[in-house]
């Protein structure tokens, strides 16, 4: 169950909430913030090189666009990003959040439609939930009423879509067709598989397989398409937030961590919280849809 690949630190970020790995197929780049250091990160694994662009304010995501552009979930809405000119724009408002929340988490679908999710900013109100933003529409979509969202995740035919109720430890998933979402339903209960731990960013890689980062327990944890843990990778950093599949294969796995909640002796037992972290993976990644903006 254990893959026990070697680990491998590309980046000591000093990451205080890394978060949203992504990799960009076109540019061969990966993209990840620091959501409380509100940067948004590029690495090129190529050569090691890395750059930070200052975000105006909570950077949850950031995913390929048209028209060279990311689109961004910030703590007040969506923005694009022009990597050229590094400029951020605001786009919309999400109608309707409270202003205690913050977006968080994000994927497009095979139509380029994007997936994303709110959260209360404090971590203790039921105020989140998650929408679609469907070619500058932005309507609920899923489910609601949860504090902490994570994800989604889209599989890799477009049929099936993940939602994670991060503190009630739950993946849950739904039917996903070009015309909308289904009913979500119960797909893992990380809770109890891992009682300690909870899930975080997922995602899905070729074999249809859901991965999750288990922020507070050191790992990220791979399921069967029917829900059942087939696999766990152990790092030395706590708190594991969201893996990405990429590389020239798409078998490299980017994991960023956090080290927000870290004291000093949390920090001596986990020395690489905060960092980019790596692994080869035994199964490659899929490619993603650009956003359609328009």
């Amino acid at each position: 169950m254990e893959i026990a690949a070697e680990v491998r630190s590309l980046l000591d970020a000093e990451s205080k909430l890394g978060e949203g790995a992504l990799w960009d197929v076109e540019r061969g780049v990966l993209w990840f913030v620091d959501i409380k250091r509100h940067r948004l990160w590029h690495f090129d694994p190529a050569n090691g090189s890395n750059s930070i662009s200052e975000a105006p304010n909570q950077i949850g995501w950031a995913l390929p666009a048209e028209g060279g552009l990311l689109l961004c979930g910030l703590k007040d809405g969506l923005y694009t990003f022009d990597p050229t000119t590094q400029v951020f724009a605001k786009l919309s408002d999400v109608p309707g959040e409270p202003g205690g929340n913050r977006l968080n988490d994000a994927c497009t679908d095979p139509w380029g439609r994007v997936w994303f999710g709110s959260m209360d900013d404090a971590e203790e109100a039921k105020s989140g939930r998650f929408y679609v933003f469907d070619r500058g529409e932005i309507r609920p979509a899923g489910p609601s009423g949860i504090s902490i969202t994570n994800g989604p995740t889209v599989s890799g035919s477009g049929d099936r879509i993940y939602f994670t109720d991060t503190v009630g430890q739950k993946i849950l998933v739904a039917n996903l067709t070009k015309d909308g979402v289904g009913e979500a339903r119960l797909f893992a209960d990380t809770g109890a598989l891992f009682p300690d731990a909870y899930p975080d960013g997922p995602i899905v890689d070729a074999e249809d397989h859901v991965w999750t980062g288990l922020y507070m327990g050191a790992k990220v944890a791979r399921f069967s398409p029917d829900g059942k843990l087939v696999a766990t990778q152990t790092f030395p950093a706590r708190d594991i937030t969201k893996m990405a599949l990429g590389g020239k294969d798409l078998k490299t796995a980017f994991v960023t961590t956090a080290l927000k909640n870290m004291d000093e002796t949390s920090l001596k037992a986990f020395p690489k919280a905060g960092h980019l972290l790596s692994f080869d993976s035994p199964v490659a990644g899929v490619t993603t849809t650009r956003v359609k903006l328009a």
